[in-house]
C-alpha cells in the first residue's frame, strides 16, 4: 500500500478512536494526514471504505496470527493459551484499533459487513478447531465448542473496551491471566 494511503488509514484510525465513526469527518481525517479532503478521495472512495479497509486488514491480520499460533503450539492446551492470551494482549496493545475494528463495524455497508463477518467466522473457527482438538485428545472438556469459543473470544475482545495504558494491568499480565483463564474454562469441572 502506498505511504500516503497508509498515512490516511492511520489518521482515520486515530480520528475514529477519538470521535467515533459517525462524528469523524473526511476533513478531520485529511487534516490529520496532512492532506486536503480531495487527497483522501484519491485513495479511498469514502469514509466508509476507509473504515472497511481498517477493519478488513485488522481482522485478516488477527486471523493469520491466530492460525500461526495454533500451528506452532505443541498441544491443544498450549494453542488455547496462546490464542486467547495473545488475542487479549493484542487488544490491550492496540486498544484504539481494537475498539474501531470490533465496535465500529456496524457502520459498514452490507457488502463490507458481510466480508468482515466472514473474517470473524474464520477467527472463531480457528479457536473452535483448537477446542475440538483438545476434546478429541482428552486435554480439554468442553460440552459446547461454539459457545465456549464465543465466550473466550468475547472475553479477549472486551479488553479493548476497558484497557487503559499505564494502569495496573499490563498487556503481558493480561496475556498470561486470560490465557490461563481460557485453559481453566476449557478443562471443565473434571
Amino acid at each position: 500500500m502506498p505511504d500516503t494511503a497508509t498515512r490516511i488509514m492511520l489518521a482515520a484510525a486515530d480520528a475514529f478512536a477519538e470521535h467515533g465513526f459517525p462524528a469523524t469527518t473526511t476533513r478531520d481525517i485529511a487534516s490529520r494526514a496532512g492532506l486536503s479532503p480531495a487527497g483522501v478521495y484519491v485513495h479511498f472512495a469514502s469514509k466508509e471504505v476507509l473504515l472497511f479497509e481498517i477493519s478488513r486488514r485488522g481482522h485478516a491480520r488477527a486471523r493469520d496470527l491466530l492460525v500461526a499460533a495454533a500451528e506452532e503450539a505443541p498441544s491443544p492446551t498450549a494453542a488455547l493459551r496462546a490464542l486467547v492470551g495473545g488475542f487479549s494482549r493484542w487488544h490491550a496493545e492496540h486498544f484504539q484499533l481494537g475498539r474501531i475494528v470490533q465496535f465500529e463495524f456496524r457502520h459498514l455497508s452490507g457488502e463490507h459487513r458481510a466480508e468482515v463477518i466472514g473474517l470473524r467466522k474464520d477467527i472463531d473457527r480457528v479457536l473452535a478447531d483448537v477446542l475440538r482438538d483438545g476434546v478429541r485428545t482428552g486435554e480439554l472438556d468442553v460440552e459446547d465448542v461454539q459457545t465456549t469459543a464465543l465466550a473466550l473470544m468475547s472475553m479477549a475482545i472486551d479488553v479493548a473496551r476497558w484497557y487503559v495504558p499505564g494502569g495496573r494491568r499490563t498487556p503481558e499480565s493480561i496475556e498470561r491471566t486470560y490465557g490461563d483463564l481460557a485453559v481453566r474454562l476449557a478443562r471443565g469441572a473434571g
